[in-house]
């Protein structure tokens, strides 16, 4: 079973391919930029918040992904995730959803230059032009998505060029999987 977690990780894959600068780290006051994508996926373990990577997340499939990830909870909870296992993430995604969480601001996992935070998708309307001047309100799917980056790396254009890739994969799904064939 799919769930949303390894479809947000292949499009931010995509947003980094793109906007290269978010996909590095911060080390020995110097810029290291990564050629692999090892998504940190935040997971609320047995003594708090672990974000173990999902090691060259680019190679895996969406199940590979949905499989790994339920792994990582699973011994999250019970305290029996390595230490090796916490570190060497390129960037992060958190999901304040899953616990009810709106709009909020996450907080960069050092050394990462940015980190994407997803909200509870909510119905809520919408309104949509019918072209020549008519609009409608609609009920959509609605999911808030926050962008936090280090400001000393990288800028708003940036992050507006990150999350409109996103987005724009995400309303793609055909698209995303014809760019893993």
């Amino acid at each position: 079973k799919l769930g949303f977690m390894s479809f947000f990780v292949k499009a931010s894959i995509e947003a980094l391919k793109a906007i290269p600068g978010l996909n590095a780290e911060i080390r020995d006051q110097s810029l290291v930029y990564r050629n692999y994508y090892d998504i940190g996926i935040a997971i609320g373990g047995g003594k708090g918040l672990v974000v173990p990577p999902l090691r060259n997340a680019e190679r895996m499939s969406f199940a590979d992904i949905e499989l790994k990830i339920a792994d990582f909870a699973t011994r999250a909870k019970t305290n029996k995730i390595r230490p090796e296992e916490l570190q060497g993430g390129t960037f992060t995604i958190t999901n304040a959803g899953a616990m009810g969480g709106g709009f909020f601001a996450p907080i960069i996992n050092y050394p990462e230059v940015a980190i994407l935070g997803l909200g509870q998708a909510r119905m809520q309307p919408v309104v949509r032009d019918q072209g020549k001047g008519d609009f409608q309100i609609v009920p959509r799917l609605m999911m808030p998505v926050v962008l936090c980056i280090d400001h000393r790396v990288l800028d708003g254009a940036d992050a507006i060029k990150f999350l409109r890739v996103l987005v724009d994969t995400l309303e793609d799904p055909d698209e995303l999987f014809l760019s893993m064939v």
